[in-house]
């Protein structure tokens, strides 16, 4: 037996084992453990970004690109709104326990289904060590134990996190063992971790497409995940265009290395000669890359784009370049999402609630928005607190998946001595 197969089978045993304590813990507990995390947050703020200091010099060695770095990054602006975010969860209503419904049959018997935790948690993610505190904040409120697996890139940082949410397990009389950061960056220990379906219930990916889906392959638990941020915003013939240019600014360039940033502007053909060259010279300014389709390079002449090939419309960039195309009605504008999109997050931007009406119920994705920035498509901004990632699956859960995406329920059937005959 390997080192690596015997440190996984050590995390998830202590992590089966914890969880019936989590599971049981009241409201109080759950929310008690909460505050102290916030509160350890602030109190170790210089430690934490100290760490994530050394963690980005790091990176920066190893060459990685500046949308992995901005990923990487906390500084104080960003550790508030962890801390924030836990206060959101601790705050939102305890989902264990709750009853989904309920009805009476005509023998008496009276049926409901009561929400009980997913169990025990494989979450693995990539940079980002804002999603330690978001997952392990997530998975105390809705009573899941997990095992955090962060990247390599970012270990100092997630060692330092993993102190808080520890101590502040201690806090409150909950073990340790609830919520467990992976202190090794070994690649080896992962595939040990994915065939213990015996100890731990699902897996939640959060990175790039290779990770995801090697996850996917070798994993003998199921996957909750989403593989691709193929996000594209619409601009319909009944769009305000300067709504339209809000948008697409905003969900191309506020954050372009996240998932539900744009990656395709798509444009009705009897806008396009107005809107585009509005539009390709704001990108610009903005230092974007704009890959165009034909009819897009000939309307924007004297103007620098590149041609778009087939593969732009199924790529996801994560970085300042967009795929622009003009399409001739709506019907090819959703077509054209539908075939290329990852069911992430798609937008439309028009006045016409006809459009907005068949957009929403012809595009298959988790979030379609209408006249909004595809930048929302966030558990933060959907009011759940924080999120542990975005689900494409149909199964269990679609879109950002918060506390009630950690939950499945149990039927309840109370009696009074009936018996089947």
């Amino acid at each position: 037996m390997n080192k690596n197969h015997t440190q996984a089978l050590q995390l998830a045993a202590a992590a089966r084992e914890a969880a019936p304590a989590i599971a049981r813990a009241n409201s109080g507990q759950k929310n008690g453990a909460l505050a102290v995390l916030a509160k350890k947050l602030i109190s170790n703020a210089a430690s934490i970004l100290k760490a994530n200091e050394k963690d980005l010099k790091e990176g920066q060695k190893a060459g990685l690109t500046a949308a992995m770095l901005d990923r990487l990054k906390i500084d104080q602006k960003r550790l508030e709104a962890m801390v924030t975010g836990v206060q959101q969860i601790a705050m939102l209503p305890d989902p264990v326990g709750g009853i989904i419904d309920g009805t009476i049959r005509p023998n008496g018997l009276r049926l409901s289904r009561m929400r009980v935790p997913l169990g025990v948690g494989l979450i693995i993610f990539e940079s980002r060590p804002n999603v330690t505190i978001d997952a392990a904040a997530l998975c105390l409120k809705s009573g899941n134990s997990v095992i955090l697996r962060g990247g390599k890139e970012a270990i100092h940082t997630n060692i330092a996190l993993g102190r808080c949410l520890s101590d502040s397990l201690k806090n409150v009389g909950l073990p340790p063992e609830c919520v467990q950061v992976i202190k090794t960056t070994d690649r080896e220990l992962l595939p040990e971790l994915l065939v213990l379906n015996r100890y731990i219930d699902y897996v939640i990916p959060r990175g790039g497409k290779g990770l995801i889906e090697a996850i996917m392959k070798y994993s003998k638990i199921p996957v909750i995940k989403h593989l691709d941020g193929i996000c594209h915003v619409y601009v319909d013939m009944e769009a305000d265009l300067e709504i339209a240019k809000n948008i697409v600014l905003n969900a191309k360039t506020q954050r372009p290395g996240v998932c539900n940033a744009a990656e395709t502007l798509l444009v009705h053909k009897n806008i396009a000669r107005k809107f585009l060259p509005i539009i390709v010279k704001e990108l610009k300014k903005a230092k974007v890359e704009v890959r165009g389709d034909d009819a897009v390079k000939n309307i924007c002449k004297g103007i620098a784009v590149k041609p778009a090939t087939q593969e732009d419309w199924a790529t996801e960039y994560l970085d300042l370049v967009i795929s622009v195309g003009v399409v001739n009605n709506l019907d090819q504008a959703i077509q054209h999402i539908n075939t290329y999109g990852s069911h992430h997050t798609d937008a439309i931007i028009t006045q016409d609630v006809d459009a907005a009406t068949r957009f929403k119920r012809e595009v298959d994705s988790s979030s379609v928005m209408v006249n909004a920035s595809t930048r929302f498509a966030d558990g933060f901004e959907y009011g759940l607190g924080a999120e542990i990632g975005i689900s494409t699956d149909k199964l269990h859960a679609r879109g950002p998946v918060g506390l009630e995406g950690l939950t499945t329920y149990k039927w309840i059937v109370e009696g009074e001595g009936q018996i089947r005959v």
